[in-house]
């Protein structure tokens, strides 16, 4: 019998998920909400890990070929069987434009099945090999576990195709179950939804069986479980049965949502007041209608948000410090004189790995139409590179590197640099990053058409050629976006030395620190910085 490991991205992220718990955001964009058509899903995979992009070839498999499913010490659990033909994946969306995202929700801590043989990022691998669509995304991942068990905890997926968003959310049957409980929505077109680590699924309406797919047990475990009693009068929601509400959580995760539905529907006046527990306060709906037709430069910018401009603006208020920074540095909760506090979770945060924003687009080829925008680190900054999906080989520096050496190779630890040099002045670097990032992006998001348009042209000649081409565009940007960043961190550490900031003529000039910080210093430690009348002597 002949074995296969499971291949490309999945080795890369086997180790990686386990440090990564309850830190993503995902939003979901539908073809007639998006500006040009597309589909559009993002995913910001946060925790404190070096991923590796990584591509996997198409291949055709043998019969009796089997996966290996191992643990983390490299132990196989078990073996499922390979299919006859799988599909080339690049990162995570697939060469018929098929992506997939997620958010971890956990839900019910004793519907955990540690007998189960897949956890969700393998299922989420193995689905992107082996589906073109995401209907049949859903089909394969929800026979999977029906075959052989789940073994994960709550978990949202976004799974996008070039003509529809599904958002389908996956819970175990505890200790020695079968399966999986699950519920699946496709979101309408025209509409925007999202989720960050709860499940958002409320109403699971089973006559809609062309916008609605679930377990047959969705219900039944409930009610034989106590999560839902059909006697009260209330609905069925997905979400209170498996993942009830607490008020920490809620505050994590509708928070982040809010965020996102204010700006893409600030005519329906959403308000704080869910995301805090308020009792009286509707939840947020699990879609709504953008103001306004989004493009992917829109929802590049609804990834970078730290809730600026709202009465919980991060780069407020001293936690911010003189220099308006948003980060907060972990635990997210902590303790003062026996009081428990939290820090806001943002959408935009210093712990994120990898994010990409996708396009899938019915209107053009797939190896032209699906494009990963790939970035590594902190959203807000990041700078997005084009990978598309036909694509036979990635940029080196997104592929290489360790958590454990800092190396100028890596794209990761070069965006880490930027990042964490910005923290020492962050109101003025944050800035010029800024600056460097509209420049690359905007150059590239305006050469789109013309890098299609001549693909497009390509395709009906030379199809091989077609897809040189933008291996070579996709490889090439990608390795110019780290070299611009490199020059990025060397141009901030030599601007802002030892806290001078040097004017366009390189001279160093003292800034000091803001009016209304230096204001908070003198209210709590004036008496001791207070200086005589008369000249002050400066070497």
């Amino acid at each position: 019998m002949k074995r296969r490991r499971v291949a490309g991205l999945i080795v890369a992220v086997l180790w990686l998920v386990a440090t990564v718990g309850e830190t993503c955001t995902s939003i979901l964009v539908t073809r007639g909400a998006s500006s040009d058509g597309s589909v559009i899903i993002t995913y910001s995979c946060d925790g404190e890990f070096h991923p590796l992009l990584k591509r996997t070839p198409a291949a055709d498999h043998k019969p009796g070929e089997v996966i290996e499913i191992k643990d983390w010490h490299g132990k196989v659990r078990g073996t499922i069987p390979q299919v006859a033909h799988t599909y080339a994946v690049v990162g995570l969306m697939n060469e018929h434009q098929l992506v997939i995202g997620e958010t971890t929700f956990d839900g019910r801590e004793e519907l955990v099945n540690r007998d189960g043989l897949l956890q969700y990022w393998t299922l989420m691998h193995l689905a992107l090999e082996r589906a073109r669509t995401a209907r049949e995304a859903i089909a394969v991942m929800t026979d999977l576990v029906d075959r052989y068990g789940y073994a994960s905890t709550g978990e949202t997926f976004s799974i996008g195709d070039k003509n529809e968003a599904w958002i389908l959310e996956m819970i175990g049957p505890g200790p020695g179950g079968h399966g999986a409980i699950w519920a699946a929505r496709r979101v309408p077109d025209g509409f925007v939804s999202c989720h960050a680590n709860r499940s958002r699924i409320r109403e699971v309406p089973m006559e809609d069986h062309e916008g609605c797919l679930h377990s047959d047990n969705v219900v039944s475990f409930a009610v034989e479980h106590g999560y839902y009693d059909p006697a009260s009068g209330r609905p069925f929601r997905f979400n209170d049965a498996y993942d009830p509400p607490a008020p920490q959580h809620i505050r994590y995760s509708a928070t982040r949502v809010w965020s996102i539905l204010r700006r893409v529907a600030p005519s329906l006046g959403l308000t704080i007041d869910s995301s805090r527990g308020q009792p009286d306060a509707e939840p947020y709906p699990l879609w709504v209608k953008p103001d306004h037709k989004l493009s992917v430069a829109d929802v590049m910018a609804l990834m970078r948000d730290h809730y600026e401009g709202t009465e919980i603006d991060m780069t407020k208020g001293v936690d911010a410090g003189p220099f308006a920074d948003p980060n907060r540095w972990r635990p997210i909760s902590w303790k003062v004189d026996g009081v428990q506090y939290g820090w806001e979770r943002p959408i935009s945060t210093q712990q994120t790995g990898f994010s990409f924003v996708s396009q899938s687009r019915a209107g053009l080829p797939d190896p032209i139409g699906g494009v990963l925008w790939y970035g590594v680190d902190d959203t807000f900054t990041t700078c997005y590179t084009p990978l598309y999906c036909g694509i036979t080989e990635v940029p080196a520096a997104y592929s290489v590197g360790s958590l454990q050496h800092f190396s100028w190779d890596s794209a990761w630890w070069v965006f880490n640099f930027v990042a964490n040099i910005a923290n020492l002045k962050y109101s003025y670097m944050i800035k010029d990053i800024q600056a460097v990032q509209r420049e690359l992006e905007g150059t590239v998001l305006a050469l789109q058409p013309a890098v299609e348009r001549t693909a497009l042209e390509l395709s009906r000649s030379d199809p091989g050629l077609m897809v040189r081409y933008l291996t070579d565009y996709s490889v090439s940007h990608g390795e110019q976006v780290v070299r611009r960043w490199r020059e990025l961190g060397e141009d901030l550490l030599t601007k802002y030395n030892d806290g001078y900031v040097k004017d366009e003529e390189g001279r160093p000039r003292e800034v000091g620190y803001p009016e209304e910080w230096l204001k908070r210093v003198v209210r709590d430690k004036g008496e001791e910085y207070r200086l005589p009348k008369g000249p002050v002597r400066q070497p």
